[in-house]
């Protein structure tokens, strides 16, 4: 039996995300308590040869078999041709160690809706951002999971052969395993269905690089408070002194001052950073829901009774108008001492 994982590159294909080194880090949980192996599932590889980097990660994941699909002239994401190769691999595909006993992905929006597509292919049932998972008697799971964006935790029982779970994305640290393995790459090509390529979304690296949001250690988000798309420069240029991400609430993008691909939140990108510094912004439950996992939060804005505040571990109760061009300041004359 094997734990299979759905796992993602990087846009350029040189290596695998932080939420897929995360949810390979859940498998291995769940696979070495019954001797079993973990393989991954590579349904996004430019082509079957995989990166060297990538291949690396996937060996440090302690990762057997990476099972990189082809999906002929389809590139990018393809949720349902994607679930139809998951349903292969889990049922048939995994010839030398026989069909898979659970199915992880990332609890991503990709991962959510192909696991979700996936359930629906073999009438299993889903549990979505799961905390914990360990196999009980007569076949059923013991879960804990993530439940209203965050706010609570649930015990559960799943009940399905194999188990289909999404991974929340603060539950595990993307560690290596303890020894690394010996990474076989098998490349295969999944029988579609028509219409399985009828939704194809192409993933490309974000313009002008930088650090990704979802990986970021530090991230210097803004909200409402900024008050206008011109008033991001500062947090942008304090973001690149510390090596950051930008990061915003969901007021801004609704508003068109920044994109949504830097939105954190529940319906954004939830972040794990280090540091998470929080400019002009309030702390609605669902900007909450993505950045409760940040080790530190620090605030700054004007209303004492922000509710952000609840969370945090350190405020400043100030204009960030004032506060931020000083941050800058003070980062500048340290990065470089006057000699």
């Amino acid at each position: 039996m094997t734990v299979l994982c759905l796992t993602e590159l990087e846009p350029d294909g040189g290596t695998v995300t932080d939420a897929s080194l995360r949810a390979l880090a859940f498998s291995r949980s769940l696979a070495g308590p019954a001797g079993e192996d973990v393989a991954a599932a590579v349904l996004d590889a430019p082509d079957a040869a995989l990166a060297g980097e990538a291949r690396a990660a996937l060996a440090a994941a302690g990762v057997r078999t990476a099972h990189v699909a082809d999906l002929g002239e389809a590139a990018g994401y393809a949720p349902l041709a994607w679930a139809r190769a998951l349903a292969e691999l889990a049922t048939t595909g995994l010839a030398t160690t026989g069909p898979a006993s659970a199915v992880v992905a990332a609890g991503t929006d990709h991962g959510q809706e192909v696991l979700a597509h996936l359930g629906a292919i073999t009438g299993l049932p889903l549990a979505g951002n799961c905390l914990t998972a360990a196999r009980g008697d007569g076949g059923q799971w013991q879960l804990t999971r993530q439940r209203w964006a965050g706010s609570l935790t649930e015990e559960a029982v799943l009940d399905g052969d194999p188990a289909l779970l999404t991974v929340a994305t603060d539950a595990v640290a993307p560690a290596p395993a303890e020894t690394p393995a010996e990474l076989a790459v098998a490349p295969f090509r999944p029988s579609l269905a028509d219409g399985d390529l009828t939704v194809c979304a192409t993933v490309s690296a974000e313009r002008g690089g930088g650090v990704s949001l979802a990986t970021a250690r530090v991230v210097v988000g803004g909200g409402r408070g900024v008050g206008g798309p011109d008033g991001f420069g500062p947090l942008e240029e304090l973001a690149g002194l510390l090596g950051g991400a930008l990061g915003v609430s969901r007021v801004v993008t609704s508003q068109g001052w920044r994109p949504h691909r830097q939105q954190v939140g529940q319906t954004g990108t939830r972040i794990t950073p280090e540091l998470y510094l929080a400019c002009g912004i309030s702390g609605a439950i669902q900007h909450m829901a993505g950045c409760l996992s940040a080790r530190t939060i620090v605030v700054v804005n004007t209303d004492p009774d922000a509710p952000i505040l609840a969370h945090a571990q350190y405020a400043v109760i100030g204009d960030l108008g004032q506060v931020i061009p000083a941050l800058v300041e003070a980062v500048r004359a340290r990065q470089n001492p006057v000699r």
